[in-house]
C-alpha cells in the first residue's frame, strides 16, 4: 500500500503528500501521570484528573482543576508538570480515549495517574495532532485498542502506536490555527448560551410571585399592583384533536400527525388532506399562538402552534382553550415553572385534564403586563435559540472539516 496520501480539503499553496507516523515517532516521551489524592483547589497548583476533561467536546474545563495532597516543593513532582506541546490521553474506564492539549494560558498544571502524557517534538504542531483525536478514525482506534476482558483501557505503548496523518510543519500550523479559531469561537458561543440560559432561569424565579406573595421580586418598569392567583380551570378548558386511529394513518402522506414520541420533532406518521379538513372543521383545533402541551411521557413540554397544517394525538397532546384574560406568550413561559396539581412528588407520568384545570397560576393586574413579560422572555428565548443554532452549525462545519482536512 502507498503510505502517501492527500486530504480532500486543504489550504492553497500546500502540495506536499501526507504520510502516516505513529505517536511514538513524533514524541520525545510517553509517560504516566502522578498518583496522588486530589484535595480542594488551592488557587496556585493545578492537578488535572481524568474527570476534568469534558465528555461532550473534550475541551478542557479549567474550573474543575484541583490540587493534590502532596508537597509541590519536592523536586520530583516537576516531572509531572505540563508544558507546551504536551498531549494527554485517558487510559482507563469509561473515559478511555479522551484527550487534552495543554495550553500555556492554563498556567502551572500537573497531571494525574490515569492520564498518559505524550510530549510532542517541537517540529510538530500540538493542536494539529490534538484535532486528529476528535476524528472518527481516532475513535475507531480507541474502541478497538481498548477492548479488554475486564475494564477497557489503553496503555502508553498502545497509544504510541496510534497512526497520525502528517504533513509539513507549515501546513500543520495552518490547519491547527484554523481549528483553534473554530474551538475558541465555539467556546465563546457556548459561554454566551450558558449565560443567557442562566439569566432566564434566574428571571423565571424572580419575575413571578412565590407562594404566599402577591408581587414578584423583580418587575418590569411601569407596572404596579398586586397579582392574583387563579386556577387554570377558571380561565379556560382543556382541548384536544379528535382521535385518529392507527389504520387512518400512513408512513407517507399529506398532513403530519404528531404522536407523543414525535411531539416537537419530526412526524413519522401522516393523515390525508380530506381527513384533516373534515376534522379541523368539525372538531376542536388549535388557534395560532395556542400552547400545545405534552400530557404523557415528558409531561409539560410545550410547542407553540404557528398555523401549520398538522394534527395531534388526542389526550396525549392538549392545549388550554381560554379567553382574553390570558396572553399566550405569558402562558408559555409560566408553563416552564408551573407545578401541576396532583402530580408533584408522585411517579405519575400522565397529565389528566383535572390536573391541568386545578393548577394555580399567578396573573398580574393587566394582560398588558402579561404580554410585556411574555415578550421579555421571548426575546431571551430568541437569543438562546440563536446561539444554539450557531453552535449546531459550527459543530457541523467542524465535523465536516475534521473528516476532510486529515487523511
Amino acid at each position: 500500500m502507498n503510505n502517501f496520501k492527500i486530504p480532500k480539503i486543504r489550504f492553497m499553496n500546500f502540495n506536499d503528500k501526507w504520510k502516516y507516523k505513529i505517536l511514538g515517532e513524533i514524541s520525545s516521551s510517553i509517560e504516566y501521570g502522578l498518583n496522588a489524592s486530589a484535595k480542594d483547589f488551592d488557587g496556585i497548583h493545578k492537578y488535572l484528573r481524568i474527570t476534568d476533561i469534558d465528555d461532550s467536546s473534550r475541551l478542557f474545563l479549567t474550573d474543575k482543576l484541583s490540587s493534590p495532597d502532596v508537597n509541590f516543593t519536592e523536586e520530583n513532582y516537576e516531572n509531572y508538570k505540563l508544558q507546551k506541546n504536551d498531549l494527554l490521553f485517558a487510559r482507563t474506564g469509561a473515559s478511555v480515549g479522551k484527550t487534552y492539549l495543554y495550553r500555556e494560558s492554563d498556567g502551572e498544571v500537573y497531571y494525574a495517574g490515569f492520564l498518559i502524557r505524550a510530549r510532542l517534538h517541537d517540529s510538530y504542531d500540538g493542536n494539529f495532532v490534538f484535532q486528529q483525536t476528535l476524528t472518527d478514525k481516532y475513535k475507531q482506534f480507541t474502541e478497538i485498542t481498548s477492548q479488554r476482558s475486564g475494564q477497557p483501557g489503553i496503555n502508553g505503548k498502545e497509544y504510541g502506536n496510534w497512526k497520525i496523518g502528517m504533513t509539513s510543519y507549515s501546513e500543520q500550523s495552518a490547519i491547527g490555527s484554523l481549528f483553534r479559531t473554530l474551538d475558541d469561537l465555539l467556546a465563546s458561543y457556548k459561554e454566551n448560551l450558558a449565560n443567557y440560559q442562566s439569566l432566564k432561569a434566574t428571571m423565571l424565579s424572580k419575575m413571578f410571585p412565590k407562594v404566599g406573595q402577591t408581587v414578584p421580586e423583580i418587575r418590569l418598569e411601569g407596572f404596579e399592583g398586586e397579582w392574583e392567583e387563579k386556577k387554570l380551570g377558571s380561565l379556560g378548558s382543556v382541548a384536544m384533536n379528535k382521535r385518529i386511529f392507527k389504520d387512518e394513518t400512513s408512513e407517507y402522506g399529506d398532513i403530519p400527525f404528531y404522536k407523543i414520541g414525535t411531539f416537537g420533532g419530526t412526524a413519522d406518521s401522516f393523515i390525508t388532506k380530506e381527513k384533516f379538513k373534515e376534522y379541523k372543521e368539525k372538531y376542536p383545533y388549535p388557534e395560532i399562538g395556542d400552547i400545545l402541551i405534552s400530557a404523557s411521557g415528558s409531561i409539560g413540554r410545550t410547542v407553540v402552534y404557528n398555523g401549520e397544517d398538522a394534527y395531534y394525538q388526542d389526550s396525549n397532546i392538549v392545549w388550554l382553550k381560554h379567553d382574553q384574560q390570558l396572553d399566550n406568550s405569558y402562558l408559555k413561559q409560566y408553563y416552564g415553572i408551573i407545578k401541576w396539581s396532583g402530580i408533584e412528588g408522585t411517579t405519575i407520568k400522565r397529565l389528566y385534564n383535572k390536573n391541568i384545570l386545578e393548577t394555580n397560576i399567578f396573573l398580574p393586574p393587566s394582560v398588558v403586563e402579561q404580554r410585556a413579560i411574555g415578550t421579555y422572555f421571548s426575546n431571551l428565548d430568541n437569543l438562546i435559540n440563536s446561539y444554539q443554532e450557531k453552535i449546531s452549525h459550527l459543530e457541523t462545519l467542524k465535523k465536516k472539516l475534521l473528516q476532510d482536512m486529515f487523511i
